[in-house]
């Protein structure tokens, strides 16, 4: 907000009966205490504020002919950085990220990884959001199966953005955990989870070899049939992505001989994470529930990996499944494309 603009609004609120630290308070730090009662007393001697220079001292980087430059900089290319724009422009990093934030209202943003989609798959992604808010009631879909496989390894999870050592030097923030070490080849462990609104099943352990569709069957179709009556009896629909293990003819028998309802390869759209509860929700808050420390092993892994399946509450898994309709919604809405 600008100078003028803040002697306004100070104006206005004073002259309501609003008391110098009602408006410090109001403004929320955008102006000191200390100078809204200095403004506050020109009000009262002379009914308006008066300064008799600008606030501050002259603008000697930060100028409008030096804002312009990097805004026309930006324009012809938004992927360049602001030490780059500093160097071409003979200006310091610091004013130019000051011009960016303070006079263009700019934010830096991390680039997001997502599938690249074609227009068919967008299609089929459409038809496939069309197809359940069609047949399905929304209590309905709250009786959907979700499942899916992931795979971990003993090196952890970490953010080499956000993951930040505070310290004085390189030195002493190595000592202070500064490093993290990554394995050329470490132990990995697949791991499978169904889910739907009522809950979770155990954490299935495939760690001999190569899932295939035979270990899919003999492990992992009779759990999600167990649980799943549990919860709902004989109602309820199975759902699993486009994985070679899950599309594999004698899968799908299974799946038509002993799952109630089940939703076919042919109807799943590819390259859809997005439209999995599992994927876009629960699977980051069981990695978060690790305690990565006391990861190790092959071994200790997996006995981590089960303890934070269970530190999982049931209000997000709840959450999750429930908010899928709304996701479809925007997904229709959004012409297919991915969804964040």
């Amino acid at each position: 907000m600008k100078s003028k603009d803040l002697q306004k609004v100070v104006l206005s609120k004073y002259q309501k009966g609003d008391t110098p630290k009602q408006i410090y308070h109001d403004l929320n730090g955008g102006l000191g205490l200390r100078t809204i009662e200095r403004w506050c007393q020109m009000i009262r001697r002379s009914g308006t504020i008066t300064l008799s220079k600008p606030p501050g001292g002259p603008r000697l980087v930060r100028t409008r002919e030096n804002i312009q430059k990097v805004k026309n900089r930006l324009r012809r290319k938004k992927k360049v950085s602001a030490r780059k724009i500093s160097t071409e422009l003979d200006m310091s990093e610091r004013s130019v990220r000051r011009i960016m934030k303070n006079d263009l209202g700019l934010y830096p943003y991390k680039k997001v990884i997502e599938p690249l989609l074609s227009d068919d798959q967008k299609l089929k992604r459409k038809q496939f959001a069309n197809w359940v808010r069609t047949n399905f009631r929304k209590e309905d879909t709250l009786k959907i199966f979700f499942s899916d496989e992931k795979m971990f390894d003993i090196d952890g999870v970490y953010n080499t953005q956000n993951d930040r050592v505070w310290a004085v030097d390189r030195a002493d923030a190595d000592k202070n955990g500064g490093t993290q070490q990554k394995r050329k080849f470490p132990q990995k462990v697949m791991v499978w989870l169904g889910a739907c609104s009522k809950g979770l099943t155990p954490l299935v352990i495939l760690d001999e070899g190569t899932v295939d569709h035979t270990v899919y069957i003999e492990k992992v179709l009779p759990v999600a049939l167990k649980y799943r009556n549990q919860f709902f009896g004989s109602d309820w629909v199975f759902q699993q992505d486009g994985a070679k293990p899950h599309s594999h003819h004698l899968s799908q028998k299974w799946c038509r001989d002993n799952f109630p309802t089940f939703i076919e390869k042919d109807r799943w759209p590819p390259n859809s994470p997005d439209l999995n509860p599992l994927d876009y929700s629960i699977w980051d808050q069981l990695v978060n529930n690790i305690n990565w420390n006391k990861v190790y092993s092959k071994t200790t892994l997996i006995k981590e990996l089960k303890l934070s399946v269970k530190k999982i509450s049931e209000s997000v898994v709840f959450e999750s499944c429930a908010c899928r309709t709304n996701r479809l919604y925007r997904l229709y809405q959004n012409d297919g494309s991915y969804l964040r």
